[in-house]
Parts: C-alpha cells; structure tokens; sequence
C-alpha cells in the first residue's frame, strides 16, 4: 500500500482528505515547509511514496497583508517540498494551484489559457507550478497540477470571503455596507475536491487540471442568502467597477470522474 504524504492536513481540504485515512495510510506534515530539513527528514523517514500538497497561505486579504510570507511558503516551501520528492523519486505528487493563475475572462477557461495571474496569490501558485513542471519533468516523475475553483465550508477560516460575510452580517446591528461583490465564481465543495484528488491519485494523472463545478455563482447572490438568512434588511451593495469572471472549463475533469461535481451554493454556505 501506498504511503502518502500530506501537506496542510489543518486547513478545511486537508482535514477533508485526511478523515480519508481508514481506507489510506496518509502521513501528515506537522512543521513549516519553509524548513528544508524538516521537510526532507519528513518524507525520508515516513518512506512517503505520493505526496498530496496542499499547505499554502490562501486568503487574499492574508497574502496581500504579508506578500513576503505568503512566496515564501507558497513558492519557496513547495520548492522545498518538491525537492525532497525528487530525491526519493516518489511515485505521484499532487499540487494544489488555483484559478487565481488565470486572468479573468467571460467565458469558461480551459487549462490551455495562458496563465496570467490574477492577484498575488495566484503569481506565488504560477511560480510553484513551473518549478514542478520543469523539475518532475527532467526526473520522469508524474504530477498533477489541480487548478482549484473557489470553494467553502463550515469551518472555514473567518479570512476567507464567506465566512467574513456570514460575520459581518449576522453580527451588524446598523446599515450593512456590501462592496466588492460585483464578481462571477465558480464554486465546488471540499468533499468533491477530496473524491477527485484520490480518483486521480488511483489513476496517476499527469498534468493540469481543472477542479471546478463549470457553474457561474454571482457573489451578489450569496451576501442575498447569507442577509435572508440572517433576516437582515438594512443593507446596500457598493459596486466595483472592474467586474471579473472566474469560471472553468471541465471537460478534461468530466473524462475523467464519473460524478456530477455540481452542488447549490446554498449548501456550502450553510
């Protein structure tokens, strides 16, 4: 049996995948990826044969906060972590990327569009993905690039976009004032995301992926349900001018899963 090498087991995809363990045996890392040792010692020790990377600094607001932080462990830890792989010539690694790498664009994206990054985020998700590409591909190891949508859940952290809304909104006890919402996501839940990475784990794919529903959610429309669920009346939406658009194009990933990844949204928020 495979032994396989987790990273970000504490964030809500991690804990998601790792509650996966009676049927694998998974090893999570418990240190700083932006420690070389440590991450070597890790996979070295634990004999891991598919690592699943998911540890990352991936709200916004947090990475544009500590620009620094967020490439050192974005970038510089997944090179730590892909470097510890190709010395034990693992047999498959996953990367968790974004559709934060893809400019926003009114119809669906396919993963032949040009990367072009739309926030910092995603310029530190284009820099851990060509260095996977270029080192896996020189030492014949198979990897997969899975391009994550937008996604929630329950116990997700309060510096993401919904939970914040959820927040401020159940909490607000004067007029709500909503801004920057005039957006188009794609969102897919944990436990999709979670069947996926092992579907494509059993299988071995190689190359990049798009993780997404193909579904166009308008942010608007969550802050409505989150306000009618909190019966909150007092509200109004501050438009951005520059609206954009993140929607994928999945009919590489409907090859491959035999399952609709298709979830109301209301379903993930609540």
């Amino acid at each position: 049996m495979d032994r396989i090498g987790l990273t970000g087991s504490t964030g809500s995809l991690g804990k998601v995948i790792y509650n996966s363990k009676k049927n694998y045996k998974i090893f999570c890392f418990k240190g700083d990826v932006r420690n070389k040792k440590e991450v070597f010692n890790w996979i070295d020790k634990n004999n891991l044969t598919i690592i699943i990377h998911l540890a990352a600094i991936v709200p916004i607001k947090k990475v544009n906060k500590n620009k620094k932080k967020a490439k050192e462990v974005n970038y510089l830890g997944t090179k730590n972590i892909v470097d510890a792989s190709v010395k034990k010539n693992i047999k498959w690694f996953f990367f968790s990327s974004t559709s934060h790498i893809y400019n926003t664009c009114k119809n669906k994206i396919a993963e032949t569009k040009n990367p072009q990054p739309i926030s910092y985020y995603g310029k530190t998700k284009y820099l851990a993905e060509n260095y996977i590409i270029k080192k896996f591909k020189k030492k014949n190891i198979p990897y997969c690039i899975g391009r994550i949508f937008s996604t929630t859940s329950s116990d997700q952290k309060k510096t993401y976009l919904i939970p914040d809304l959820k927040k401020r909104i159940k909490n607000s006890k004067k007029k709500i004032f909503l801004n920057n919402l005039n957006h188009f996501r794609d969102f897919i839940s944990m436990n999709d995301i979670s069947k996926i990475i092992f579907i494509l784990y059993k299988k071995k794919y190689q190359g990049i992926l798009n993780i997404a529903s193909g579904k166009k959610v308008y942010l608007k429309d969550i802050a409505k349900i989150i306000l009618k669920k909190y019966k909150k009346k007092n509200f109004k939406f501050v438009d951005n001018k520059f609206q954009t658009c993140l929607i994928g194009d999945i009919q590489k990933l409907k090859k491959i899963i035999n399952f609709k990844v298709y979830k109301p949204i209301e379903r993930m928020i609540f």
